[in-house]
């Protein structure tokens, strides 16, 4: 029996999001992204579809690293203009009873006391379905957007990303007993302060004196991803996260992450199966072979080759502008993600030139699609489920809604026929959907800021 696959859907409160361009397609419906009633409907899509979650990229910055400006992002709408994801996952939430929330929120540029107190707040409004995607940043626009000359270097800004870790786990964990609210009207009580503590840290980034501002959520500690995958990313991911997002590039270069990210979990006495692994699809699925390479021609017509490389620039740290078509590409020491750079040489070897990268761009970005029929797609989720050791997928859209419509209407019959795909949800929090606990497990270093040492951890 195959094992169960997990989908989320991958997107952003923007208009161009992964593939660049498509967003000019005729049928695209992604310019209504600040449309509430397309976010509700969009997520009763999901919830139909068994879909685990949607998982929301986000950035504080623009892609000016091609050109030196961010006119081609203006240009082709490349993730500029962009609203906060937050603010929809309420919304979302009320019109849906199992659909979870993976959101991205950058710790470099959010100050971890008043960020707690917002998760907490998402976690009570979603019944305890609500994940946080950590990322450290990656654009030198943002850090200069909140008055820094540039950003931190890549490790550094996963130092420091330890130490805000360990501050919002007290917050999150350790200010509040799981009885401290007591509700006696009679009484006059709601609050026992003797269940209640102040956070006293003190460290080289961050000083905090108070107590959480939220009583206990029903995760307390939202569901945790991670998407780095450099050698620093990998040693932050076995440590803290529960999901983690991979980009899509050959088998064996997945399950070497995979099994890196597990070894090293192991070894800091978390179970291998603590950590839940995504990669990174984009899906053209038909009722047949043909009916998926017909779609994907068309899709393609509306592919921008300029805003592409505009988003690749700035993910990659490398502005593509100043090389001729078949100059070679000087990578360097990149601050950006890291992880991208190492994925792109592997795939483009270490010589790669903008052909080879516009070569790759079929349909406006770095990942190439999977097109081919409801059984093909079905084939291939398997298959990399069984021999890479992922665990599901995030499903970056093309042409929405309908490549959405496509997974729940012909992918998700033919996985559930296989035995591959879950036929209804389970009950419970997010956390227990994806791993069985409603808490953060004993082994997971979040623990040990629980109860009354949490200021001694």
């Amino acid at each position: 029996m195959p094992r169960e696959i997990r989908l989320n859907a991958f997107d952003m409160n923007c208009v161009g999001h992964i593939q660049q361009g498509l967003w000019t397609h005729p049928r695209d419906q992604s310019s209504r992204y600040t449309e509430l009633q397309y976010w509700t409907d969009y997520a009763k899509k999901l919830e139909r579809g068994l879909f685990d979650g949607i998982f929301f990229a986000d950035v504080v910055g623009v892609y000016d690293v091609y050109g030196g400006n961010a006119d081609a992002a203006l240009r082709g709408a490349v993730q500029v203009p962009v609203n906060d994801p937050t603010l929809v996952i309420p919304a979302m939430a009320a019109v849906t009873r199992h659909l979870g929330f993976g959101v991205t929120a950058n710790l470099t540029y959010e100050q971890p006391f008043l960020f707690a107190r917002r998760m907490s707040t998402l976690d009570h409004l979603t019944g305890g379905r609500i994940g946080w995607n950590i990322v450290t940043g990656y654009l030198d626009s943002a850090a200069r957007a909140i008055g820094m000359d540039g950003q931190n270097a890549h490790d550094d800004r996963y130092d420091l990303a330890d130490e805000y870790m360990s501050l919002v786990y007290k917050l999150w964990e350790g200010s509040w007993d799981d009885d401290a609210v007591v509700n006696d009207r009679a009484g006059g009580l709601y609050a026992d302060p003797a269940r209640v503590r102040m956070i006293h840290h003190c460290g080289p980034q961050y000083k905090v004196d108070a107590m959480h501002l939220c009583a206990p959520s029903p995760q307390r500690t939202p569901v945790l991803y991670q998407a780095g995958s450099s050698t620093r990313g990998r040693r932050f991911a076995a440590t803290h996260a529960e999901c983690v997002f991979i980009n899509g590039q050959k088998m064996e270069g997945v399950k070497e992450i995979v099994d890196d990210i597990r070894r090293q979990a192991l070894q800091l006495g978390r179970a291998a199966d603590d950590v839940k692994v995504f990669l990174g699809a984009t899906l053209i699925v038909g009722r047949t072979d043909s009916e998926a390479r017909e779609k994907f021609e068309e899709y393609r017509r509306y592919a921008s080759s300029e805003a592409a490389l505009a988003h690749a620039a700035a993910s990659l740290g490398i502005d593509f502008a100043r090389y001729d078509l078949d100059e070679p590409i000087e990578t360097g020491k990149s601050q950006a993600i890291v992880s991208n750079v190492e994925a792109m040489t592997r795939s483009a070897g270490p010589q790669w030139t903008r052909r080879k990268l516009l070569e790759q761009m079929v349909l406006g970005s770095r990942q190439a699609p999977w097109v081919g029929s409801a059984q093909r797609i079905a084939q291939t989720l398997i298959e990399w489920s069984e021999t890479a050791g992922v665990d599901g997928f995030n499903l970056s859209r093309t042409v929405v809604p309908e490549c959405f419509d496509d997974v729940v209407e012909l992918l998700v019959p033919e996985l559930q026929a296989r035995g591959a795909y879950k036929r209804a949800y389970r009950e419970g929090t997010l956390r227990e959907k994806l791993s069985g606990g409603a808490r953060l497990p004993a082994s997971h270093m979040a623990a040990r800021y629980r109860g009354a040492r949490v200021n001694d951890a």
